[in-house]
């Protein structure tokens, strides 16, 4: 595989994608907002969440070589709630496949340990079963996963463990930047924008909703989901995931060729863990959980 050895020295549709982006949630917040408002709240939710997909194309390494010049690019908090470096420090510890649905070890999983579920009062049960609905995740999910993160990350300061604490400071002044456009330039009521910004979480919970089921074999849990629509490009076809977890360092632009060619050896390492489109998720889930909160087959060790 020879895109495999050969990184681009400048990602150019990277960097296009990232000005284009820049460009939609400003013209979101500006003069669409004064035109039709709901027509600037879309606006700003699609760039919001594009913006996601590129702070994870970021902290990859792309578009550029330079770390310091990725995270450059990327500094406006569009999305408000999570710091860069604690995503990129979270995201790259949830890369190790071995520990992948661990309820402990894999900063991204949904699954619980069946002993701290068994635990919990009623109410939190029924929240987290809705939660495990697509409609839930999306309604519900940006609340109870920003809950769940902040409680985590005050632990972790609280227990003196590096980098956290900065992370968050050094988050402020990229919400802040972002506030002041939207208080001092922006055409877009603070509800509308925050309601528009919640949206933009919302869509990305489509993402991650089954991106790693639990599985015996850590080489099974990673799903391939073949949608070639306005998601795919909204999540920089990441919805190829166990390719991209094979092969991280990979443009998200170079996934779907990569994929095409292998795509048997892709589907016999996860064990055809495959939806076709969105639309089948959509279809299958919107109201009906895929998956247990409590993991199925964890085992303490």
């Amino acid at each position: 595989m020879s895109d495999l050895r050969h990184a681009d020295r400048v990602e150019w549709p990277t960097l296009a994608l990232l000005g284009l982006c820049y460009a939609l949630w400003g013209l979101g917040t500006l003069w669409a907002a004064s035109w039709w408002l709901p027509a600037g709240m879309m606006l700003v939710a699609l760039s919001a969440a594009l913006h996601s997909s590129l702070c994870h194309e970021a902290l990859h390494g792309h578009p550029f070589r330079q770390t310091w010049l990725n995270e450059a690019l990327v500094f406006p908090a569009l999305g408000l709630l999570v710091p860069y470096r604690r995503f990129r420090d979270t995201h790259l510890a949830h890369h190790h496949d071995e520990i992948l649905t661990d309820p402990y070890d894999d900063p991204e999983t949904n699954y619980l340990d069946p002993v701290v579920w068994s635990r919990l009062r009623g109410w939190q049960r029924a929240v987290l079963r809705a939660n495990n609905t697509l409609l839930g995740r999306m309604v519900l999910g940006p609340l109870v996963g920003q809950a769940a993160f902040v409680a985590g990350d005050w632990r972790l300061i609280r227990a003196g463990a590096p980098g956290v604490l900065a992370a968050w400071l050094w988050h402020l002044p990229a919400v802040a930047l972002v506030l002041a456009w939207v208080l001092a330039v922006g055409r877009m009521p603070v509800w509308a924008f925050l309601l528009a910004t919640y949206a933009a979480q919302s869509i990305l919970k489509i993402r991650t909703f089954l991106e790693h089921r639990a599985h015996e074999r850590a080489r099974a849990r990673t799903v391939i989901i073949e949608d070639r629509g306005p998601l795919a490009l909204i999540f920089l076809n990441n919805n190829l995931h166990v390719v991209h977890h094979m092969h991280p360092r990979v443009a998200w632009y170079k996934l779907p060729a990569l994929y095409r060619r292998h795509r048997d050896h892709y589907l016999r390492r996860n064990q055809s863990y495959v939806y076709r489109s969105y639309t089948e998720i959509f279809r299958r889930y919107l109201v009906r959980a895929k998956d247990p909160v409590p993991h199925p087959v964890w085992r303490p060790r």
